[in-house]
């Protein structure tokens, strides 16, 4: 007798092959087959819809739209351009000068042949009220407040430069001062004299101590302080070495000496 069992049913032996189970993976072999023959139809049906639509339809309905057998494609529809009327503009207004109004009366006029003058009779006082006299009559502006021209004022005092305060201290002035022999000779001066403290040398402090100081009229150095400084003692030395500096060449203001602030960075760097 031959088997015919298979692998489901060894598998669903002894087991309830009426629950669903068994039956699905029984004809799941039909069913994948089924799937595959519906789907491939579907696929072909489509494609070949669409290449019949292309191959037979389109040219059909283009030779029944147009007149000689081809296509006619129309342009879009433009429309017209909005034509924008010209403004022009109004005339600029006449412009009123306006004028004081004048009278006529002339002077005497003596006749060379005879010795008769002729004179003309003066206007009445009421209408002269309000109006200048000259050589014509003129309709204008009546009025009695005459604007005199402009008058350039008088100088009554000499204009001169002031002489500077004494004790003024300038920040900005004409002609700055000037260490000796110029910026390369100050920076090997404060080289050569500056020791680098031993505090800040075992910490390994190192930046800028700036310096303000005055200049005076005569080129020494005063009133040395310190704005900002970086401490461990590097600020007095740089106070210190300010003021063993040779008097410099002071600044002018007006071509005379003047006292002026000169603020200067002292900078510290460890090799």
């Amino acid at each position: 007798m031959k088997n015919t069992e298979n692998f489901d049913d060894i598998i669903f032996e002894n087991r309830n092959k009426a629950y669903g189970a068994y039956y699905l993976r029984k004809n799941y072999s039909n069913y994948l087959t089924r799937a595959m023959v519906i789907g491939s139809s579907c696929i072909i049906l489509l494609f070949g819809g669409a290449f019949t639509y292309n191959k037979y339809i389109v040219p059909k309905l283009a030779q029944n739209n147009s007149n000689d057998g081809t296509w006619v494609i129309l342009p879009p529809p433009t429309e017209p351009p909005i034509e924008i009327p010209e403004v022009t503009p109004p005339p600029p207004p006449e412009r009123v000068i306006e004028q004081q109004a004048s009278i006529k009366f002339l002077p005497p006029i003596p006749v060379d042949n005879n010795d008769v003058i002729i004179e003309t009779p003066p206007p009445d006082p009421k209408d002269i009220e309000g109006k200048i006299i000259s050589s014509i009559s003129t309709e204008g502006l009546e009025t009695d407040l005459l604007i005199p021209p402009p008058v350039a004022p008088e100088i009554t005092k000499k204009i001169d430069l002031d002489e500077p305060d004494e004790g003024k201290v300038f920040v900005a002035v004409e002609q700055q001062p000037q260490f000796p022999d110029g910026d390369k000779a100050l920076y090997k001066f404060l080289s050569e004299n500056i020791h680098y403290p031993q505090a800040a040398a075992r910490v390994n402090v190192s930046g800028k101590v700036y310096i303000k100081f005055v200049v005076e009229k005569d080129g020494s150095i005063g009133n040395v302080e310190v704005t900002k400084g970086i401490g461990f003692g590097c600020d007095e030395e740089a106070v210190r070495v300010i003021k063993l500096m040779p008097k410099w060449t002071p600044g002018k203001q007006n071509g005379k000496a003047v006292r002026v602030y000169y603020n200067m960075p002292v900078v510290y760097r460890l090799e």
